[in-house]
């Protein structure tokens, strides 16, 4: 049997999620990003410039991008660059984080889910698992 504490083996588990957001617009002439609320931001332990998944729930869409800063209370989520052409103005999204820990610490963790209601207002904030 593999050993996987032992040989330094890394897992890739979600961090945190923004669940069901609502695209508020997109700018293509842009140079590439997401910009989400900071409220949002803050909510799910982003950093600015962080790697997430946006994964498009109307059309199935999954991208890869970074995070910019929108204004608090903003409710902005809004694709930016080449990520402009895989969604539209109010398609839902589901924005993923994720971090490399060690098999032990995968085991413990929990993510944050963050759920927001039509306007990308925060409606609660849970410890997932």
């Amino acid at each position: 049997m593999l050993e996987r504490g032992r040989l330094g083996v890394q897992r890739f588990i979600m961090l945190s999620k923004i669940h069901r957001a609502t695209l508020t617009g997109t700018e293509l002439d842009y140079e590439g990003s997401i910009a989400i609320d900071r409220d949002l931001i803050d909510a799910a332990q982003l950093l600015l410039g962080e790697q997430v998944h946006v994964l498009n729930i109307n059309t199935g869409a999954r991208l890869v991008t970074y995070v910019i800063e929108a204004p608090a209370g903003s409710g902005t989520v809004m694709l930016n660059g080449p990520a402009a052409r895989l969604g539209m103005r109010g398609d839902k999204v589901v924005i993923l984080s994720y971090v490399g820990v060690s098999d032990e610490e995968a085991r413990n963790m929990k993510p944050i889910v963050v759920h927001v209601d039509e306007a990308n207002r925060r409606v609660d904030r849970e410890l997932a698992g």
